[in-house]
């Protein structure tokens, strides 16, 4: 991807996010999207959907072929909605008692079935789908160590492709808990990833979290679970896209090891306490 496509790329994604952002604020179902935010300050979710819209379309616009184009657009707008649904329906007072994935399967024994548990399911279908179509990419399909696998070995994987796009965007969700916190660590995943023969989808997600992030980190906006499932998604399929199945592997094992640990550690805790980090977070948000 050239240059001058990357930047098309990016702008396309920071015009599209800004763009549906202002529809969806002003459509009848706008107020229906206003939530308080962790300072009690009233933001709307409608940034959820704009990133979403804005990040995939952009992606596949840079993808470079129709299966990677494909794989951007079901990776971002599936995880993007099942993420909007759990942002309205997980809001609802019987649904609040099940916290994490050990609180979604509790409720599962008890025959009640969560908007949290319908997130994880429709998270890991958008990324099966997300690496089956990223399997009929020629570029990704030649990779030297797919060259000397057979059926079972594309098919574990595929696999492997999926739980890298839902792991990647369960990621970001998990640090979406303070302004501008997800969008900057989209951002600087994104950065890394946005050169070479597959960085077209990285740049439009980018692009578009770019376009968010100042009404983000002014607290007029949140991402909510549809947009920071949005947005790790789809770096998810930029990860996937450029790693045969080890480097899966290895992604897949440190995202597994990262949401295990925010099962017992605070992730926001965590940056409060490190140099860097917590001033990263901090910049360019609101005095407290």
């Amino acid at each position: 991807m050239t240059r001058w496509g990357r930047l098309l790329a990016a702008g396309a994604g920071a015009v599209a996010a800004r763009y549906v952002l202002r529809e969806v604020c002003t459509a009848p179902v706008g107020p229906a999207l206003e939530r308080t935010n962790f300072r009690g300050r009233t933001v709307t979710l409608a940034a959820g959907p704009a990133l979403a819209v804005g990040a995939a379309t952009a992606g596949a616009l840079g993808a470079g072929n129709a299966p990677s184009g494909a794989a951007a657009l079901v990776a971002g707008l599936g995880a993007g909605a099942i993420g909007l649904y759990d942002d309205v329906v997980g809001a609802r007072p019987e649904q609040k008692a099940a916290k994490g994935f050990a609180g979604h399967l509790a409720a599962l024994r008890e025959g009640r079935v969560t908007a949290g548990l319908l997130k994880i399911v429709g998270v890991g279908a958008a990324g099966l789908g997300a690496a089956a179509l990223l399997a009929c990419d020629p570029r990704v399909a030649a990779h030297p160590r797919r060259q000397r696998h057979g059926t079972l070995g594309r098919g574990v994987d595929v696999l492997l492709g999926a739980g890298v796009v839902a792991g990647t965007a369960n990621l970001l969700n998990l640090l979406d808990l303070r302004p501008g916190r997800a969008l900057k660590s989209g951002m600087l995943l994104g950065a890394p990833l946005s050169g070479g023969a597959h960085g077209g989808v990285a740049v439009g997600a980018v692009g578009a979290a770019a376009g968010l992030i100042r009404d983000d980190l002014d607290e007029r906006v949140m991402l909510g679970d549809s947009g920071a499932n949005a947005l790790g998604a789809l770096l998810g399929v930029s990860m996937a896209a450029r790693t045969g199945p080890l480097g899966r592997a290895g992604i897949l094992a440190v995202l597994a090891a990262l949401t295990a640990a925010s099962e017992k550690v605070s992730f926001t805790q965590v940056i409060q306490r490190t140099p860097g980090l917590r001033e990263l977070d901090a910049l360019g948000r609101l005095d407290d």
